[in-house]
């Protein structure tokens, strides 16, 4: 009998899996980061317990592409600081991935807000656009120049806050109490430099970032990176208090909330 493909593979097949994924190469991508001072009252309202705000009321927004073998990849991303337990962070609302394999991965295993989205990271001489778009529009875009090199830092180790959780079947609530996820970047840089330009947000009832409102520019970057992650979870959280946030993750919360209809096929 021929392969069936969706049956079960064999161990060999599941560790030469295994082995591969431990043996990926430093992968370098080319990105743009926008870090401004936003009003303090949105920063803290879009937290759910047990995340706090951090000090500064900073927003952050990531917008990078990857010249992957076989296909580019554009990822991104808009977070706000964040801090739990004593640690400081970064709490994602959105994340644009331009392919379903970096969507997937992210969601499942680690509860990250990733969408389908159009990332966009475009450099003529010193002339630079970068935007993160959905449902036609592009609600964060920087346009700049850049205007000189900066020092390298060294390796740097960054803190990610997600939530990872499943809607329940029949509509209400969560399956099992969700999950805080701390996720480590450790990061290397080898090219930095200063963009002298502005941050544009605007109305998307989808992705709603034009609420953090740029109220000082605190810096504007555009650079190399490679990055490695490793995620742990560290407490079971109240899912009464998480369930009004959900929506945060979901174009149509509508859907979540209700459940499937009594006698529907999906």
């Amino acid at each position: 009998m021929a392969r069936v493909r969706y049956g079960a593979r064999t161990e060999a097949e599941i560790a030469a899996a295994r082995a591969a994924r431990s043996q990926l190469p430093d992968i370098w991508s080319t990105g743009v980061v926008a870090l401004w001072e936003s009003d303090p009252d949105a920063v803290a309202a879009v937290l759910p317990p047990p995340l706090k705000p951090a000090e500064r009321p900073l927003v952050r927004a990531s917008i990078s592409t990857v010249e992957l073998p076989g296909y580019p990849l554009g990822a991104g991303s808009v977070a706000v600081a964040a801090v739990h337990d004593g640690h400081e962070g970064w709490y994602p609302l959105v994340m644009p991935m331009t392919h379903e394999r970096a969507l997937i991965g992210g969601r499942e295993v680690f509860g990250e807000p990733k969408k389908l989205g159009e990332v966009t990271v475009e450099r003529d001489g010193l002339v630079v656009r970068a935007a993160l778009a959905r449902h036609g529009i592009a609600f964060v875009e920087v346009r700049g120049a850049v205007d000189g090199p900066l020092p390298l830092p060294g390796p740097t180790a960054k803190l990610d806050f997600y939530f990872k959780y499943l809607p329940a079947v029949d509509g209400e609530g969560f399956d099992s109490d969700p999950v805080l996820v701390h996720c480590t970047r450790h990061e290397k840089v080898r090219g930095l430099e200063r963009i002298s330009g502005d941050v544009v947000l605007r109305e998307s009832v989808y992705d709603p970032v034009a609420d953090l409102p740029v109220r000082r520019l605190v810096e504007l970057t555009i650079g190399e990176k490679t990055s490695d992650q490793r995620g742990r979870a560290v407490a079971r959280v109240s899912a009464e208090a998480l369930l009004p946030y959900i929506h945060q993750r979901y174009d149509d919360p509508q859907q979540i909330h209700d459940g499937p209809p009594e006698g529907s096929v999906r």
